[in-house]
């Protein structure tokens, strides 16, 4: 049942989810609205569209949940592999069963992480323009000094 259900619900979802599904439900809502005048506009003639949107969605959200469902977990097994196969640390797999405030202290760890990364990285690169300002400085005052060596206007050259 539960595999006649799975395929079942991915085709109609991979379906629902392509351009064609998306012009048929606008055509059908476009002669919906143009049989209007026909019905009057009677409550009967909203009804109808009223009942098919809503037992639509109804079942469509079954749908969505399952394969929402399936992508999730799917996702979490890669992920969980990812890291079992790195050196990254095996107490991440399985986060998913972690309670909400565990979640959130983790979040905050990671934060924090990034924070001082960031912090670290701004610092690298400040040193990296300190160094190469300063050779710059070092280059200049060099090419001076040789400069004045060959000048002979220079008052090192006068004594």
């Amino acid at each position: 049942m539960k595999e006649h259900f799975r395929k079942i619900a991915s085709k109609v979802s991979t379906w629902t989810g392509s351009a064609l599904a998306f012009l048929l439900a606008i055509a059908l809502v476009v002669v919906w609205a143009l049989t209007g005048p026909v019905f009057n506009y009677s409550d009967t003639w909203q009804l109808l569209i009223n009942t098919g949107t809503t037992v639509g969605t109804f079942l469509m959200v079954f749908l969505i949940q399952n394969t929402q469902n399936r992508d999730g977990k799917a996702m979490q097994l890669k992920l969980d592999e990812l890291i079992l196969s790195t050196k990254a640390r095996n107490s991440f797999v399985d986060l998913e069963d972690m309670t909400d405030d565990e979640l959130a202290k983790l979040d905050d760890e990671f934060r924090l992480l990034h924070e001082k990364q960031i912090a670290s990285a701004t610092l690298h690169k400040l040193h990296g323009k300190i160094h190469a300002e300063h050779k710059r400085r070092l280059t200049l005052r060099e090419a001076g000094q040789a400069l004045n060596r060959f000048n002979p206007l220079s008052n090192h050259n006068q004594k």
